[in-house]
């Protein structure tokens, strides 16, 4: 005990509190306590150390991970909380799309992996696929195609119904009237419950939504540029603002504005969703539901480890709501 007391830079005291299990240790110092113990091969007969060496591996199925920080971000945290619990986050490459090739890795059908995350997946078709492993699994949102009661997984869910209701209800409130919404709602379920929130406030004030001024079919994954600026260039009069899914989005409507400015003399209103700092031209700019994304990668991981540890329990299916930060949102 002094010889972990003395590598920590602890007391004696709080290695024995830890090794018999009494009050007064917070989780992550009694971690460090059997990781150091583990470490200096200090194992025998104590449970918690016994328990110590059997590493667990988490797959994380994901596609794209590096196309935002947004991804990273999460990425990170969960890697993070998994190691403090002696579980590897093992990284499972899926592509973007569906072909009559695909195959299952194998180290999800090999009892390699424990557990899987899913997240950034957003076709259908592998979604099934993935849907189907026996393994215990975890969702960050899922696609529209898919009734959520199906999932055999847990599923977390950004709250967007009421965020955009509340943003939508924001921008009314300042006087405009005529407001497009810009989002592939066949792409996301968050996406769906973003543009279901719109819709549903401009009905409560009494406003109609006007499908010629929302962009809402399939857009491709690397076409949201041509897209977005091709919807705008098509019409004649532009609304008073425009309800973005993302931030992402948003960032490409201040870029088409940027070199159509004539068009919008007095400007105009965007909002987005995400409160992600990468995109600076609208960062700090755009009222938007700014999600924390550290927090989001730590829930992940406790989900899975509930689920692994309790493979019979009901799947639950998670609404985490951000907070909205309101902005002036007038982009030029």
């Amino acid at each position: 005990m002094q010889d972990i007391a003395n590598a920590l830079g602890i007391s004696r005291v709080t290695v024995w509190k830890v090794f018999n299990d009494h009050a007064g240790v917070s989780a992550a110092l009694k971690e460090s306590v059997l990781e150091k113990a583990k470490e200096l091969g200090y194992t025998k007969g104590h449970l918690d150390l016994s328990h110590i060496e059997q590493e667990k591996n988490v797959s994380l199925i994901v596609s794209r991970p590096d196309s935002s920080t947004f991804w990273t971000d999460i990425i990170h945290r969960t890697a993070q909380e998994l190691s403090l619990h002696n579980v590897n986050l093992l990284y499972t490459y899926m592509p973007s799309s569906y072909s009559p090739n695909f195959r299952i890795p194998s180290i999800l059908l090999n009892n390699t992996v424990q557990g899987a995350i899913v997240l950034n997946i957003y076709d259908w078709r592998l979604e099934e696929e993935i849907n189907q492993l026996s393994i215990p699994k975890v969702f960050l949102d899922t696609v529209p195609q898919i009734n959520p009661q199906d999932l055999t997984g847990d599923l977390l869910l950004l709250e967007g119904f009421e965020s955009i209701y509340e943003i939508t209800a924001s921008v009314i409130q300042r006087g405009y009237r005529r407001i497009g919404f810009i989002g592939d709602i066949h792409y996301a379920k968050t996406n769906l419950d973003r543009y279901e929130g719109y819709c549903k406030c401009m009905k409560d004030h009494g406003l109609a939504v006007d499908k010629k001024i929302c962009l809402t079919h399939s857009i491709g994954i690397f076409s949201y540029m041509q897209e977005i600026s091709g919807f705008l260039d098509s019409l004649e009069q532009l609304p008073d603002a425009f309800i973005c899914a993302s931030d992402y989005i948003a960032h490409y409507m201040q870029m088409y504005f940027g070199d159509h400015q004539s068009r919008i003399p007095n400007g105009i209103i965007v909002t987005g969703y995400d409160g992600s700092k990468e995109y600076s031209n609208v960062d700090e700019i755009i009222t938007t539901a700014a999600v924390k994304t550290g927090l989001l990668g730590k829930r992940l991981s406790m989900q899975i480890l509930y689920r692994m540890e309790n493979e019979d329990a009901p799947y639950e299916i998670t609404h985490i709501r951000p907070s909205i930060i309101y902005r002036d949102s007038i982009l030029y």
